[in-house]
């Protein structure tokens, strides 16, 4: 896929996804759960370069993540970009 045929919400999960795991792995304390914030964030890393991802998948990631650095005030940007970019994918569909 090229550039120009990329769904722009993939590009906009994948720059969030890209800031936050920045901004986590600059961060100086160490916590319970970062270990699974950075798992999941590689995760949804490895989603946006794969096409579409599946909805459950991310939104299942992103409530690890949240609950994971959700008290780390100084992630509560990043954390909210990748939240807003998820959110732009809509619901799943109800089978």
């Amino acid at each position: 896929m090229t550039g120009s045929d990329e769904d722009p919400r993939v590009a906009g999960l994948r720059t969030a996804v890209s800031r936050l795991r920045r901004e986590l792995a600059a961060h100086p304390a160490e916590f319970p759960d970062r270990a699974i914030a950075e798992e999941e964030l590689a995760a949804l890393a490895s989603m946006t370069s794969g096409g579409a991802p599946e909805i459950p998948r991310l939104r299942r990631s992103l409530l690890l993540i949240a609950g994971a650095i959700g008290s780390v005030s100084a992630l509560a940007k990043g954390l909210t970009q990748v939240r807003e970019a998820v959110e732009l994918f809509g619901e799943p569909p109800r089978g």
